[in-house]
């Protein structure tokens, strides 16, 4: 069969209809219905089932009913679908004919056996052997006898060389020929093909990477919507209200949706644009008032609208819906703009007279606006609005600020207040900031920081523009937007205009600004990784606003948002430098006081949770953890809060790896890297690409490792060079890469530009993992001096914070690198297995199965090789059952070594004293085995992937430490191995 065009998504589909075309090649007959929404791609999958069939040879006879063939029976005479195939067909080239000149079945009777053996029997006469395939489409438009004879033929298909496939609405199709095929396919005798939505992966690969999020929620996985939605602009989440799109593609892609619509009588046509502009879900009063029409007409009209399925009663009681809220857009954005403002016009004053929220007016208004009698009245319902969906709709928030501003004239009054209020020549000085302001924390959380920037900037340039308490509010958000875009500098210089200048101990009541201030500098230490700076200042600022309720009763929910979030800024700060001791109380205090709050009340509910999952992540709350930094990312979900959304995917990442979830890791990194690449936040891409690393080295086979390594490394580049937390991990996830990679030399190199042997521009709870890390590649480069300074400083690392179950366990791994190192394998055991025990408790099966694997020659040489065998199968069942195939080889490796070895010490060759072997690290144990088995440096340092030099250094030292001077000396040491040089060594 040539090759055809493959579907997207569609694969168990597509191999529903191959195994009908190969059937039907062996004489056997199938009946295939493809059933499904409009615009699921039924059409798509029937012109595919065609061109398989004409690959194979096959006669291909197809028609679609005419829509209202049911109805208007009198315009179509009967069997009509059939009869349109019959003179349609694309023929096996092997069989060349007429189908106008051939006598066709006797379309004049009735339903019978005649007439299905007919049909048959001219399908046979055209297919010259090679079997037909009749495909008729929209069948639930058929007229009554075409669905008779649909039912009569699918009852003996099977018998012959035919492919009857079909496509339908079910609802739309005819309850008896529903009920007649679902009784055909119970049987065994119907093969129903129901295209399912299309993931996210399937829209990623139709659409690019960007916005996919948007477009899977959008499009809802329907293949036309998706069409619809690409062609209207490349943000779905702002059409129709603003569009990109071209005329043209974007009626291609709605040709087959605008002919439905075209084919709607008049009455039908005025309710259904009603509806759109109502919005969904609509009432059917609300419908019949907006389009003018009594209730009765309304009633009719929305009758044939649901019989054509272009409404749905989908939504809350005594409302509808359309069948796909593309469609309702679709609608809006055709409408005639006279008759669209008049429209809107009469459902804002239907609202209004309801008392509707100002969110639901808004959306009205915006329409209004241009046009409006009572342009004031309809700008305070567009800020209102703006304030209502903010925190949930940021970039209809932004747009609807966007028009607040651009027709609200200034009031020419001179104050030097923020409390000024509009007047009838305009708005306010400071009433027009305030809105200035909202519009750039909506364009901020929108993903757009660029645009708030360029806003927030225009206010502080202008004279005279923010009076008062203000001035301190525009350059908090001022510092946040520097933040967000990586400038630092910037935003430091400006948050220290304010900062420098406070009274300190700060005093209650502290104003509510300078504590929104005070916030967003400590977010920007938090990033910069000077946390110490601002750890008093937090504290303080937390006090103060606690202390606020009295003085301020009339601000009680800002208040109560400000303790929030600076209470969790001070507990991140203790957490951040260490003080376990202090931030584990505070952090536990903040985590019932953000779980007794909605998202709204939580205080900066995306940042908030953000900062409350990190510092739980430290103090080793690890559930919790999880939880807030998932309700923090569904609070700033929908494409909302990008900044935001991006650090707490990088924490969820994190998590997944301990957690062994590498799939879901990687896929939370690429997330987290798309988002910053599209808000230009170039630190949290580069630690999104060093999370993707991590946890690549960990799923990937061994040989896919030189890939982890120099993704780490483009990682690290892309971060900003520092002591912040972004380039500090990326760092530390680049040493592991490199150790990994057989480079411990690199390894180091990469460990000491982290502030040198003390790791002094790193953060306190990542520098016990990382002197772990630091010992096991200072002992394999041979330097056992370094590897014990980096093994006592894990120690102590770990003694400062407290020693809590997982840096302890790091602490112990570094031990354990250097007991081995020094020739105790007994303590290095011991430490060993105390690590994996706290790994296994605080269920991180990765660090566990590598803590095992390492541990083996240890436990070997202290309890035998046989019983290291029991810890060795353990860590393989766990990198099993995550995934982890690095480690999965790793450990296979291990375990032939221990079996090899096993069976060379039972035999008669003489093998290595338990004394001299003890005092070899674990890499030259390894080197000295593979070069005792025969192979030579270059093939040692193949299998191990590390370089020819790094391999003989390491066979230089085990012939000093094992008292030889040649590989044959080695080979009498470990004995020959089975089935001679050369043979299976790990």
């Amino acid at each position: 069969m040539s090759e055809v065009p493959a579907l997207v998504g569609r694969r168990e589909e597509i191999a529903a209809l191959t195994r009908a075309v190969e059937d039907l090649g062996a004489g056997r007959g199938t009946v295939l219905e493809v059933a499904g929404d409009p615009g699921i791609g039924k059409t798509a999958l029937l012109n595919l089932l065609a061109r398989l069939a004409v690959a194979r040879g096959a006669t291909v006879l197809r028609a679609r009913a005419r829509a209202g063939a049911g109805a208007r029976s009198g315009e179509v005479k009967p069997y009509q679908v059939f009869r349109d195939a019959w003179q349609r067909s694309e023929p096996s080239m092997a069989t060349p004919h007429s189908p106008a000149a051939e006598a066709g079945p006797p379309w004049d009777t009735a339903v019978d056996h005649e007439l299905v053996r007919a049909l048959l029997e001219g399908c046979a006469r055209r297919d010259g052997g090679r079997g037909s395939v009749l495909v008729l489409d929209d069948v639930h438009h058929a007229d009554p006898a075409s669905a008779q004879l649909l039912e009569a033929l699918a009852e003996e298909c099977a018998a012959h060389p035919l492919v009857l496939a079909f496509g339908l609405r079910p609802r739309q199709t005819p309850p008896a020929l529903l009920a007649a095929l679902d009784d055909a396919s119970h049987t065994g005798r119907l093969v129903r093909v129901e295209p399912a939505p299309l993931d996210a992966a399937a829209i990623a690969s139709l659409a690019g990477r960007g916005r996919v999020e948007e477009l899977v929620t959008g499009s809802s996985g329907n293949p036309r919507a998706l069409r619809v939605l690409l062609a209207a602009g490349h943000d779905p989440g702002q059409w129709p209200a603003r569009s990109d799109a071209a005329a043209g593609p974007l009626l291609r892609a709605a040709a087959p949706v605008l002919a439905e619509l075209e084919a709607l009588p008049g009455d039908c046509a005025e309710v259904l644009a009603a509806a759109a502009v109502l919005g969904e879900p609509f009432r059917p009063g609300d419908a019949a008032h907006v389009a003018g029409y009594p209730g009765d007409r309304t009633a009719a009209a929305l009758g044939t609208l649901a019989a054509a399925d272009l409404i749905r009663s989908d939504g809350p009681a005594g409302t509808l819906v359309f069948r796909h809220p593309v469609l309702g857009h679709l609608l809006h954005h055709r409408m005639n703009p006279g008759l669209r403002h008049e429209a809107h016009h009469r459902a804002l004053g239907l609202l209004d007279a309801r008392g509707a929220a100002s969110a639901a007016r808004a959306r009205h208004a915006e329409h209004v606006l241009p046009a409006a009698a009572d342009p004031a009245r309809v700008l305070r319902v567009l800020a209102d609005g703006a304030a209502e969906v903010l925190a949930r709709e940021p970039a209809t928030a932004a747009r609807w600020l966007r028009l607040t501003l651009e027709y609200s004239p200034t009031a020419r009054t001179n104050t030097n207040t923020d409390t000024d209020t509009d007047t009838a020549a305009g708005v306010g000085v400071g009433a027009r900031a305030r809105l200035a302001l909202d519009c750039c924390r909506a364009l901020t959380a929108a993903g757009r920081p660029q645009e708030a920037r360029a806003l927030a900037h225009e206010l502080l340039r202008t004279p005279g523009v923010l009076p008062g308490r203000l001035r301190t509010e525009a350059l908090a958000v001022c510092v946040g937007i520097e933040r967000l875009l990586g400038r630092y500098e910037e935003a430091d210089a400006t948050a220290r205009t304010v900062v420098d200048a406070l009274a300190r101990p700060l005093s209650a009541p502290l104003p509510i600004e300078t504590a929104g201030l005070v916030f967003d500098y400590g977010l920007l230490h938090a990033l910069r990784g000077t946390v110490g700076e601002v750890r008093g200042l937090a504290h303080e600022a937390a006090r103060a606003v606690a202390g606020a309720d009295e003085a301020r009763a009339d601000e009680a929910g800002a208040d109560e948002a400000g303790r929030t979030a600076l209470g969790v800024l001070a507990a991140f700060c203790d957490s951040y430098v260490g003080d376990f001791t202090r931030a584990a109380p505070e952090v536990a205090r903040c985590a019932r006081l953000v779980d007794s709050r909605p998202d709204t009340v939580a205080g900066r509910a995306p940042e908030v949770l953000a900062l409350l999952g990190c510092a739980e992540l430290f103090v080793e709350r690890f559930a919790d953890a999880r939880r807030h930094l998932s309700r923090g990312l569904a609070t700033a979900g929908g494409g909302a809060h990008k900044h935001i959304a991006v650090n707490q995917l990088l924490g969820l990442s994190i998590l997944d790896q301990w957690a062994g979830r590498l799939d879901t890791a990687q896929r939370h990194a690429r997330e987290a890297e798309r988002l910053a690449g599209e808000i230009g936040a170039p630190d949290a891409a580069g630690l999104a690409i060093a999370l993707r690393s991590s946890a690549l080295l960990w799923a990937a086979p061994r040989r896919r490792t030189p890939e982890a390594v120099e993704l780490a490394e483009a990682g690290l580049r892309a971060t900003v060079p520092g002591t912040g937390w972004w380039a500090g991990s990326a760092l530390g996830l680049l040493a592991v890469a490199r150790l990994m990679g057989g480079d411990p030399a690199a390894c180091l190199r990469t460990l000491l530009e982290g502030g040198g042997e003390d790791l002094v521009l790193l953060q306190p709870p990542s520098r016990p993992s990382l002197f772990a890390l630091m010992t096991t590649a200072a002992a394999q480069c041979g330097d056992l001096a370094a590897a014990a300074r980096a093994a006592h400083a894990a120690d102590a690392a770990a003694a400062r914070l407290g020693r809590p179950a997982f840096q302890q366990a790091q602490a112990d791994r570094a031990g354990a690198a250097l007991a081995l190192a020094q020739g105790d394998p007994a303590r290095a055991a011991t430490l060993s297995l105390d690590a994996a025990r706290a790994f296994k408790a605080l269920r991180m099966p990765v660090l566990r199965a590598w803590t095992l694997i390492a541990a083996t020659p240890a436990l070997a040489a202290t309890h035998g090789r046989a019983a290291a065998l029991g810890p060795l199968d353990e860590a393989l069942e766990a990198a099993r059952q995550c995934g982890a195939l690095r480690l999965c080889e790793d450990g296979a490796r291990a375990r032939a070594a221990l079996t090899a070895t096993t069976t060379t010490a039972t035999s008669t060759t003489p093998s290595c004293p338990p004394g001299p072997l003890a005092a070899l690290s674990v890499r030259e144990r390894e080197v000295a085995e593979l070069a005792a088995a025969g192979l030579s440096s270059r093939q040692v340092a193949e299998r191990l992937v590390l370089s020819t030099r790094t391999i003989d250094t390491h066979l230089g030292n085990a012939y000093r430490k094992l008292g030889v001077s040649s590989r044959v000396a080695l080979t009498r040491l470990f004995g020959p191995p089975p089935g001679g040089p050369g043979g299976p060594v790990a």
